[in-house]
């Protein structure tokens, strides 16, 4: 494939544009793959859009776990603005390419968005803890000043790992290959084309995505633990199932959201890891965002019941 063979031929020339390798190269695939993920991309866009109308039009979804949850559709889908497009192109282009700057801007981006849902997902659970295990101080701790601020927090986390990243992204030479065996500017596919030394980008992105894991993780651990404890002490089955049944729908994207994202990033940055790696990265970067507006909709009773007001007021 005359994409595949393409390479900056002077050792000292620094370039100027990538090339998308993406998902396959086997072209029998590449038609039945874009319809499977433009359907994907127009069930994202359109699910996560409904979800942020519908919390914006129903007063009664004016609560703390619904300004988390409009938060977190609002972060699916600029998401999915940022990852599916060059997905899509990679199946019907041959040259699907991006600019330095513009790969760049994708890997702040891709990075600004993924580390501000992990911090989100973590707020989440500390209100899902004060809700179960406080629920007379709810409305005072969970104050909408106390929302903004978890949000704000998140989303300045969120920008600040994303300028780390690709700074220290910045101050690697691309002289090489500039085909990046990826569907976008991702972290260790592009470190595989550096013809500098890696090594300070490694310890520095461990350290970045170690710190996200391991605080959201504890603090989520920690506060489903305490749920748990505070579950178990209860004598009403309905109180158990009031409990479980707030906390199920987060429960379940977490589990999707960390599970896919860890698969895709533990292993070391070697060739072979880094193609099991983007396979992996589909299900965090385009199929979770996808799915979470159904995790909170078909599993939510308060949710069901404002798409049935908001289409009587439609058809009336």
């Amino acid at each position: 494939m005359r994409v595949m063979k393409q390479m900056v031929s002077e050792s000292n020339y620094s370039v100027t544009e990538f090339i998308f390798m993406g998902l396959t190269v086997q072209r029998e695939f590449q038609l039945p793959l874009f319809v499977l993920f433009l359907l994907n991309y127009t069930a994202t866009v359109v699910g996560n859009l409904s979800l942020m109308n519908l919390i914006c039009l129903n007063s009664h979804l004016h609560t703390p776990m619904y300004f988390f949850i409009f938060n977190l559709s609002c972060i699916d889908f600029c998401y999915s603005l940022v990852c599916n497009p060059t997905m899509l192109t990679s199946f019907v282009s041959e040259h699907n390419t991006i600019s330095y700057a513009g790969c760049m801007s994708q890997l702040f981006l891709f990075c600004f968005f993924a580390n501000s849902e992990c911090y989100v997902l973590t707020a989440m659970a500390y209100d899902r803890y004060v809700a179960i295990c406080h629920p007379l101080k709810y409305t005072t701790v969970m104050s909408p000043k106390i929302c903004s601020l978890l949000v704000f927090g998140s989303y300045l986390m969120g920008f600040a790992g994303a300028m780390t990243h690709t700074g220290f992204m910045i101050r690697l030479s691309f002289c090489n290959s500039n085909i990046i065996n990826h569907y976008m500017c991702d972290i260790f596919p592009l470190l595989q084309l550096s013809c500098t030394s890696t090594y300070v980008n490694e310890l520095v992105s461990s350290a970045v995505v170690g710190t996200i894991i391991i605080l959201s993780s504890l603090i989520i651990l920690v506060s489903y633990a305490m749920i748990l404890s505070n579950i178990l002490h209860m004598s009403s089955s309905k109180g158990w199932s009031k409990a479980l049944g707030t906390c199920g729908s987060h429960i379940i994207t977490v589990s999707l959201f960390y599970g896919s994202g860890l698969l895709a990033y533990v292993k070391p940055s070697s060739a072979e890891t880094v193609g099991q790696g983007k396979i992996f990265s589909v299900f965090y970067t385009l199929v979770v965002p996808m799915l979470n507006p159904l995790i909170y909709s078909l599993r939510n009773k308060d949710v069901k019941f404002a798409v049935k007001r908001t289409m009587k007021r439609v058809t009336s």
